[in-house]
């Protein structure tokens, strides 16, 4: 797999892993500042299995923290990740 890259556009972005021709993201809209609302995360058939999910959510936790802002898991995966990892809870709104 290669190096998540995370792009911004204005008040949205986008993290995104690349692996086997196909990519994985995870998006994100800046409801308020400071508060980032994880609505999105799709995962190619060719990359299921491979925790590229979970790798894009853990990148996202890991720039909450760097950059103090909180994250609103209102995606289905980003929802459930939360709940398995209660050690992110000083990141989710």
């Amino acid at each position: 797999m290669s190096e998540i890259t995370h792009t911004v556009t204005g008040n949205r972005g986008r993290y995104a892993l690349a692996a086997n021709g196909a990519e994985a993201e995870l998006t994100w809209v800046e409801r308020t500042p400071g508060v980032r609302d994880a609505n999105h995360t799709g995962v190619p058939d060719a990359m299921r299995g491979t925790g590229a999910g979970l790798k894009l959510v853990e990148r996202m936790v890991a720039d909450a923290r760097a950059e103090g802002f909180k994250i609103v898991p209102s995606c289905p995966f980003v929802a459930a990740m939360a709940k398995r990892h209660k050690d992110w809870a000083d990141v989710m709104a």
